[in-house]
């Protein structure tokens, strides 16, 4: 690990990157921690002192490293931005503009991602407007809190908008931070800013459980968190290689083709984004108890729709494992894939070009997935489950943080590997 670590340091270009990313990294830590004006620091401790992970805010919160509960000028973090990401990518399948840009290579994908920034800022002002609204009036039931806190005092519609327009930057600034990691820095600069911020709850998660369920049940949770890190990597690394054969083709004198590569189908294809999915979805009816005036409704909803239910563990579970073949299908078409396949003149050993080769992907893709489904449900559940069991409120969303925290360290590291092994350095992998 030592000397993998000497080994970056002794490129110059991949230590400007990593010198680079650790400087955005701490830009962005600052960010996070800088108050909006017009906010009461005071109330702004006695909220975080009293706010429940259990809140709509609590995931949220969970990607902007607690700079939401704070109303820091970073506070919305890049979930607007992963979210357009996912908006776009989803109408990509479906509007026949998009589509054309998502298959014109490069001079599309410049399209698609100028639509995603515009998206982004229209998210985070209705984003924005929401947060406003909410830490003005003190909904106690989208806090997670049994009291109400207004953190602005002295309300008026230009305090008002002062906020959102502050916030709203704040989330471009920070979808500027994120492109600029990736071109260049090291890693994907949306997952390195969202892996900063779900470690940086880590220890204070930890803490927490520790406080409130004892030693016994915090060593039992690291000893789960360990098995889990094991079954991540094992899981996260694992792939099914489709074997393709390109044809020989002469042009002029020279011949082309002729060579052998894979498709590499990997078991969890959809990453993250089925929790992301799930999570947003589970909130609804606690958006919808905020404002329907129905006693029964809120009753269960309070009761039911948090990460210590059983219900919420269970629906939970199969949401991810429903949406993950829902993401996997959207990622991976099988029809595009097996067009392109036939275009470039290639073909799957033993499989006809075509329909047949789009069977064969469709059903490759069905037996990974199913584990890959399960598994994200299992990781993602258990920790909660075992909280559940527990009564345990302190960190319920820490199987999201150990997928988050592995997996974009796996990535990271591949990519540092890679560049290191262009210039016969020994990597981290080996």
């Amino acid at each position: 690990m030592l000397s993998s670590l000497k080994n970056i340091f002794k490129v110059p270009d991949l230590r400007n990157k990593v010198l680079f990313t650790i400087f955005i990294i701490i830009l962005y830590e600052i960010g996070a921690n800088v108050i909006t004006p017009f906010i009461d620091l005071n109330k702004v401790q006695s909220l975080e002192n009293q706010a429940k992970a259990a809140g709509i805010l609590g995931y949220l919160n969970l990607f902007s490293g607690g700079g939401l509960l704070r109303m820091a000028v970073f506070g919305l973090g890049i979930m607007p931005y992963i979210t357009a990401s996912i908006i776009v990518q989803l109408l990509a399948t479906v509007i026949p503009k998009l589509e054309e840009w998502r298959d014109q290579g490069a001079v599309g994908q410049k399209k698609l991602t100028q639509t995603t920034r515009y998206l982004t800022v229209g998210l985070a002002l209705l984003q924005s407007a929401g947060l406003v609204y909410v830490f003005h009036t003190g909904a106690s039931g989208l806090l997670g809190t049994n009291t109400s806190i207004n953190l602005i005092t002295n309300f008026t519609l230009w305090k008002a908008a002062f906020i959102v327009l502050t916030l709203t930057a704040g989330t471009a600034f920070v979808m500027w931070l994120a492109e600029l990691i990736t071109q260049r820095g090291v890693g994907n600069g949306m997952s390195i800013l969202i892996f900063v911020n779900v470690v940086a709850g880590i220890p204070a998660g930890g803490g927490a459980v520790l406080a409130s369920g004892g030693d016994v049940k915090f060593g039992v949770i690291v000893a789960l968190t360990v098995v889990l890190v094991v079954a991540v990597v094992f899981m996260e690394l694992g792939q099914r290689r489709i074997p393709v054969t390109f044809a020989k083709r002469v042009v002029g004198r020279r011949e082309y083709g002729g060579t052998s590569t894979y498709i590499p189908l990997k078991v969890n294809q959809s990453g993250v984004i089925p929790i992301i999915f799930a999570s947003s979805l589970l909130y609804i009816p606690v958006l919808a108890a905020n404002v329907l005036p129905f006693t029964g409704f809120r009753t269960w909803v309070s009761n039911e729709i948090q990460p210590t239910s059983y219900f919420y563990v269970i629906g939970y579970g199969i949401l991810i494992f429903l949406f993950t073949f829902f993401y996997v299908y959207v990622a991976f078409d099988p029809h595009q894939q097996a067009d392109i396949i036939r275009k470039q003149g290639g073909y799957i050993p033993g499989i006809r070009p075509g329909p047949p080769t789009e069977r064969y992907l469709s059903r490759i893709l069905n037996r990974i997935t199913v584990p890959g489904g399960l598994y994200l449900a299992v990781v993602a559940v258990l920790p909660s489950l075992l909280m559940a069991v527990w009564n345990l409120r302190a960190y319920p969303f820490y199987g999201t943080t150990l997928l988050i925290a592995v997996g974009v360290s796996l990535e990271t590291m591949k990519q540092i590997d890679s560049q290191l092994m262009m210039r016969n350095y020994e990597g981290f992998l080996k």
